[in-house]
């Protein structure tokens, strides 16, 4: 009996016990379902999270001044770094040629009393003056109103736009802030646009702050030097090293650096959303591959207590096939091959079911994409082989060593 032979009788078997061997595909089935469906859903997520943050910009570095400026240590006082100065800003922005989005920002005060009418909110206001891509860069998205313009911030106008939580503190529920006029510092100012809320997701507190053209800001300092920070964004991420290293020789030549010196100036990439979001979808991942791990060990208990039925149940057609010359390899593949055959079986509807529910999840959850992870799928084949192998080897090696005299009396 050759292997081809046994493949087929593998296959007879199944046939022969339709209904114990769909029960034991099911069981397979549904691991290789919890499995594949959970990560189609996170890579779902995962792949319109990043077409999102894609066309927001955010593969960004930071360009700043350097902190350390005449602190001591050890005794010897660390050189001193002059701040960045506006000039040196604009002069990159103007000069800098990789295809890219800058957002420029500085904050004026964290503790600003913004005022409107009789009203006033707590001196807890922080005041950012910013550039027109300070809002497309940091994903803010604009309820009411519009964005600083380009010939607002380059001209120093008056006009601002606020958080939600500025709106709360100073107008009515039917009131309307846009074209009103707020003050702070002693300066007034034109609300041009309503941030939509951020809640809880702000880090920055996005929905407390004030957005003023940075050239008012600067003029507002009143001498005090502000600490300009240039956020750059990179639509091409596979270009980030490159446009880094562009970025950082283009400010040494601003900034008149000696050649082998130290950078008078602190270039970073930035921690993104999508990198934050990497590191919550692999546990994800972790625990999806946990749950199917559980799901399909249960399943090989169940289809290893099945083979040993069907070994019992077959004792005689054992004997017949070792009395006809079947060597105990041959017998081993017989039932190891049928093993393997269901957890097959089981692990295409399964593979099929998962994609299917993975994507209904990610539908139910606003997300459009939809994915065909080619990856878990093999994987999810792979541990349905390994699976079935597993399962079928104790009883197939337990059918070799029959002896044919006692399994032919076997009733």
């Amino acid at each position: 009996m050759n292997l081809i032979e046994n493949i087929k009788e593998g296959l007879r078997s199944v046939q022969a016990n339709m209904l114990r061997s769909v029960l034991t595909a099911l069981i397979v089935a549904i691991g290789i379902t919890s499995l594949v469906g959970i990560l189609t859903a996170i890579d779902g997520i995962e792949h319109s999270v990043a077409e999102s943050m894609s066309s927001l910009g955010v593969n960004t570095f930071d360009i700043h001044s350097r902190q350390n400026r005449g602190n001591r240590s050890g005794g010897i006082e660390q050189k001193r770094y002059e701040r960045m100065q506006l000039g040196h800003i604009q002069k990159f922005i103007d000069r800098y040629y990789v295809p890219s989005t800058i957002s420029l920002s500085a904050t004026l005060s964290q503790i600003a009393e913004v005022k409107h009418a009789s009203k006033k909110t707590n001196p807890n206001v922080r005041v950012e003056g910013v550039n027109q891509e300070y809002m497309a860069i940091n994903g803010l998205n604009i309820e009411k109103g519009r964005n600083l313009s380009i010939i607002e911030t380059q001209y120093g106008t008056k006009v601002a736009v606020i958080g939600s939580k500025i709106v709360s503190a100073l107008y009515e529920k039917n009131e309307e802030p846009i074209g009103s006029e707020i003050s702070f510092k002693g300066t007034q100012f034109k609300v041009i646009g309503v941030l939509k809320e951020k809640g809880q997701l702000s880090d920055s507190n996005f929905d407390n702050m004030v957005f003023i053209p940075v050239l008012v800001a600067n003029q507002m300092a009143s001498g005090r030097g502000l600490n300009y920070r240039l956020t750059v964004g990179i639509s091409d991420p596979t270009k980030m090293d490159w446009a880094m290293g562009e970025a950082t020789g283009l400010m040494r030549s601003i900034r008149k650096d000696q050649l082998g010196n130290d950078n008078s100036f602190e270039i970073e990439k930035s921690e993104t959303l999508a990198q934050s979001l990497e590191s919550i979808t692999s546990g994800l991942r972790i625990g999806g591959f946990g749950v199917g791990f559980i799901t399909l060990l249960g399943a090989s208990i169940a289809l290893m207590n099945i083979m040993m039925v069907s070994v019992t149940e077959r004792t005689r057609e054992v004997g017949v096939r070792k009395a006809l010359g079947a060597t105990p390899l041959r017998i081993r593949q017989q039932f190891v091959i049928e093993a393997i055959v269901v957890c097959v079986l089981g692990g295409i509807a399964g593979v099929l079911l998962g994609i299917l529910i993975g994507n209904l999840i990610s539908r139910l959850m606003g997300i459009t994409v939809i994915v065909i992870p080619w990856l878990w799928m093999s994987v999810g084949m792979i541990v349905c082989i390994v699976v079935g192998l597993i399962s079928g080897y104790y009883p197939a090696y337990k059918a070799s060593l029959l002896d044919p005299i006692e399994s032919l009396r076997f009733e």
